[in-house]
């Protein structure tokens, strides 16, 4: 006689039940960091492809402003909040026209204060998937031990070990067991797939801030430092687009 998964659940104990409501509630909350996490990097892919170009034009009209306010309207873009705060902060020495080597380190602190932050941003919810890949297995062999120890009462209840006897523990055993697993799979993958895509776009942000500063050390006025700028900044953005999901 075949037993569906319904009626095996009915059958469960109290206890093997919680281990159930407890792993499905892991798997809503880590599906849900994988689907936000997902839509958020394609728009970071999207808008930072439309944010290149636009960015990479008002530098070489020397319109920070426009720049600036360019970049604070692409706020998903990792790449633009990194460049357009990091410029807010340094307009003003910019359009002085004497750039000093103590201006260049403050944008070069002013660049590393918006990459972590950008950095904390990415990787928020991470720590979930993390979490939930490392101990759903353990939930799911909590509800096999109970399983097993059901099963070993059942024996002794029957006074022998038939399958009959035995039969609804080992099936809450494996149950959990599997359910733990189905719940922790994905959340590692999911994981290590984001992961690499924050190692990505910390390379991007990274290639992106140090051509800034060298059009800056180059001189701000000086043709062949926008213009290698622009360039440069045009590639890294393009890669970044391609690489952000």
């Amino acid at each position: 006689m075949q037993i569906s998964l319904t009626q095996m659940f009915a059958s469960m104990g109290g206890f093997a039940k919680g281990i159930v409501y407890t792993l499905l509630l892991m798997s809503l909350y880590s599906l849900t960091i994988m689907i936000s996490k997902w839509f958020y990097l394609r728009a970071a892919q999207a808008q930072t492809r439309k944010f290149a170009p636009e960015f990479s034009q008002f530098l070489e009209e020397d319109n920070l402003t426009e720049a600036i306010n360019l970049a604070q309207s692409y706020k998903k873009s990792h790449v633009a909040r990194v460049l357009g705060n990091a410029l807010a902060e340094i307009k003003p020495l910019i359009q002085d026209g004497s750039v000093t080597v103590a201006d260049i380190n403050s944008a070069e602190r002013a660049v590393e204060r918006e990459m972590l932050m950008t950095i904390v941003l990415i990787k928020r919810g991470l720590g979930v998937l993390a979490t939930v890949g490392a101990t759903a297995p353990f939930v799911g062999l909590l509800g096999t031990t109970m399983g097993i120890v059901n099963a070993f009462e059942g024996m002794a209840a029957g006074g022998g070990g038939s399958i009959s006897s035995i039969g609804a523990g080992v099936a809450e055993a494996l149950i959990t067991t599997a359910f733990g697993l189905l719940v922790a799979i994905p959340a590692v993958w999911a994981y290590n797939y984001f992961q690499t895509k924050v190692d990505n776009i910390t390379a991007e942000m990274t290639y992106s801030a140090k051509e800034m500063i060298d059009y800056l050390i180059k001189g701000v006025s000086g043709e062949f430092g926008r213009s290698r700028f622009t360039r440069e900044f045009n590639t890294a953005a393009q890669n970044a687009g391609k690489s952000a999901v």
